[in-house]
């Protein structure tokens, strides 16, 4: 396997710089945050890692020093750029954007480099597809907050090539990542195919009037949700049987929506304006302090079951 210790990350946003905090945790890696415009760095990840240092699981002095190994660079020609080991690519969500970026990168960086766009939904096959070195790129999908949440999807492309995949996983094992290898580049890839078929349920249970947005979720929240984390749907399925896995989705898979279409619930709350919270309303309606507390909350959560801290 290809042996990494220049990691550049090629956009300096919230994914970006939460990413380059993460692979920080090796001392041994060189890494470099490129992007087009100003960003300063280590003030983003300060913020980002705040809890983490008021919970102690990462102390100031760590922290000043992991930072003190990120550098930055707006300079596509810069050394820094033409010999990484290792690219990953976290601009927008924008197909064009991805492909003029990498088309930018694999005319400066080595032919070996190691391409890997940070997407959560967008085809790494279609992202490459003008490069000439198609073997060496993957889709590496950080979830969201991805300081925090240890799954990354390792996407294969259609071209790559298994030391490439292979390089990619124990790369990113390294760091401190749960990767999950993706065989194939299929929309959604493996975990939002399964976060979404769930949210097609609770919305369309919304949708016709079973229950309403605020019941939906007590219930994931106070039955199966609450096990997960231990008890996945597969362990589950072999510690209920096989033959009661068969018998209930022999039953009730004919009354589960099975729509190809956004729910008309969508529709509606589109065009009425409610963007959840950047409108103030959504499912539920939200203000700033609403909206705060969602997020702390959910990184003192994930910071809980983490760290037990």
């Amino acid at each position: 396997m290809a042996k990494v210790e220049k990691v550049l990350i090629a956009g300096g946003g919230l994914m970006g710089k939460n990413i380059a905090f993460v692979v920080s945790s090796v001392k041994e890696f060189d890494i470099t945050v490129y992007d087009i415009n100003d960003v300063d760095v280590p003030a983003g990840i300060r913020v980002s890692t705040q809890q983490l240092v008021d919970k102690g699981i990462v102390t100031p002095e760590e922290l000043e020093e992991r930072l003190s190994r990120i550098h930055f660079t707006k300079d596509l020609d810069s050394d820094r750029v033409k010999n990484a080991d290792l690219v990953i690519e976290a601009v927008f969500e924008n197909m064009d954007l991805k492909r003029e970026t990498f088309a930018k990168l694999e005319a400066r960086c080595r032919k070996d480099c190691i391409f890997c766009t940070n997407s959560s939904v967008m085809s790494p096959s279609e992202i490459s597809r003008d490069l000439q070195y198609r073997n060496r790129f993957v889709g590496t999908h950080f979830w969201n907050p991805g300081h925090l949440i240890p799954l990354v999807e390792v996407v294969r492309t259609d071209a790559t090539d298994d030391d490439t995949a292979n390089t990619v996983m124990e790369f990113m094992a390294r760091i401190g990542k749960k990767p999950a290898l993706c065989n194939k580049d299929v929309p959604g890839f493996i975990a939002n195919r399964l976060q979404h078929a769930l949210w097609r349920e609770a919305i369309s249970i919304v949708e016709n009037g079973i229950a309403d947005a605020a019941t939906v979720d007590m219930a994931i929240k106070n039955s199966f949700g609450l096990r997960l984390p231990q008890l996945a749907p597969l362990e589950n399925s072999d510690m209920v049987g096989t033959q009661l896995t068969y018998n209930i989705h022999n039953y009730v898979l004919n009354y589960i929506e099975d729509s190809h279409k956004p729910s008309p619930v969508l529709d509606k709350m589109l065009a009425e304006g409610k963007m959840g919270f950047k409108s103030g309303e959504g499912f539920y309606k939200w203000n700033d302090e609403k909206i705060a507390k969602c997020n702390a909350d959910l990184n003192t959560y994930l910071i809980k079951m983490l760290y037990n801290k």
